[in-house]
């Protein structure tokens, strides 16, 4: 059963906490959206510009590990991570020819390993790590709880358009 309420997680820094109170809401009606999809449900394909649910679910992990690296290690990915989650990360044609043939539970286990690292990185945080500025290379000043936002966000957006391409596929389009 979903909780609807925004609480301080146990184990965690108070503000950190409600973080992880937001970050896991987000994901438990994710997985909500996600079951009992078969092989060909997650590989549809909407229409010829569009990604697959399977797509989707690996570009969700994808921004979440990117934003541990960032916010944690403040480096880009090195050439082995980038070589494992490019294609997810930017999607498009080379997404849809390669991110195919997965079960359900591929697509699970790469969100759980992810946020198994995305806990433990959140869990050895105190609340001022989440205020803490930088700025991108254009000068653009952010900070840790704006990234971390920025991963509910980006995987909200992304179980809209997967709601739409489960309309699509129930409707037999």
């Amino acid at each position: 059963m979903i909780d609807y309420r925004i609480t301080p997680t146990e184990n965690f820094a108070e503000k950190t906490g409600e973080l992880v109170s937001l970050l896991e809401h987000t994901r438990e009606v994710t997985l909500s959206d996600l079951s009992d999809l078969s092989q060909s449900e997650l590989d549809y394909l909407p229409d010829e510009s569009g990604n697959s649910i399977g797509s989707l679910l690996l570009h969700i992990a994808s921004v979440e590990f990117v934003h541990q690296i960032v916010s944690s290690e403040n480096r880009d990915l090195t050439e082995s991570e980038y070589l494992k989650w490019r294609t997810s990360l930017e999607l498009g044609d080379k997404a849809r020819e390669e991110i195919q043939k997965n079960s359900l539970a591929y697509y699970l286990n790469e969100l759980c390993q992810v946020r198994q690292g995305t806990l433990a990185l959140l869990k050895s945080k105190q609340d001022s790590w989440l205020s803490e500025e930088k700025k991108w290379p254009n000068g653009v000043p952010y900070n840790n709880y704006y990234l971390w936002f920025h991963v509910m966000e980006d995987e909200i957006s992304h179980r809209g358009q997967i709601r739409t391409i489960k309309r699509l596929l129930k409707s037999g389009i």
